[in-house]
């Protein structure tokens, strides 16, 4: 169990580093479009590009970012039961939406977006709009961040199992979101 939970802490590690990009897309973006709204209306020029790169960020940000939130806990979850459960029935929650829908979903999701992505990669796809940016950037973080997602919850997997069998302590705290 010790091997596994390395495993599990190297991909909590990876998605971290994961969120320190997202984070920095985000700081990029917001500059981005400041800058963008500062010479579209100041100076009555504008780019495409600078239009498109906003969405590759923002796309970034979703992408990489999504680990970590499952990472922390953080994840939308819908609450009927959960959150009157102790620890014990919360963790095995968990574990069924781990394995019956996350990780189906997410290495289905990798699945297809690789020859997506590879097709935009060898073509070199641009975009349709005059002055556009390529499109394999954008087309990269699919599979890059379905596939993060799929082995964080795996990490995730790894921790539920380490909790039910004593390796491992938790907090399954989960606040409910105000309505």
């Amino acid at each position: 169990m010790s091997g596994l939970l390395r495993l599990a802490m190297g991909m909590d590690w990876i998605s971290t580093k994961l969120s320190k990009v997202a984070g920095w897309a985000v700081l990029a973006a917001a500059l981005i479009s400041a800058g963008n709204a500062l010479v579209r209306y100041g100076l009555d020029m504008s780019s495409n590009a600078w239009l498109e790169i906003q969405w590759y960020l923002f796309g970034t940000t979703v992408m990489l970012g999504a680990p970590v939130v499952l990472k922390l806990n953080e994840h939308v979850r819908v609450d009927i039961i959960y959150g009157r459960l102790k620890a014990r029935g919360q963790v095995l929650i968990d574990l069924f939406g781990l394995l019956f829908f996350l990780l189906p979903v997410m290495g289905l999701l990798t699945w297809l977006t690789v020859p997506f992505f590879w097709n935009m990669y060898v073509t070199q796809e641009m975009s349709g709009n005059i002055g556009g940016l390529i499109r394999w950037p954008a087309g990269l973080l699919l599979p890059l961040g379905f596939g993060a997602m799929f082995l964080q919850g795996v990490a995730e997997i790894i921790k539920r199992v380490a909790v039910l069998t004593g390796h491992l302590t938790m907090n399954t705290h989960y606040e409910k979101p105000l309505q």
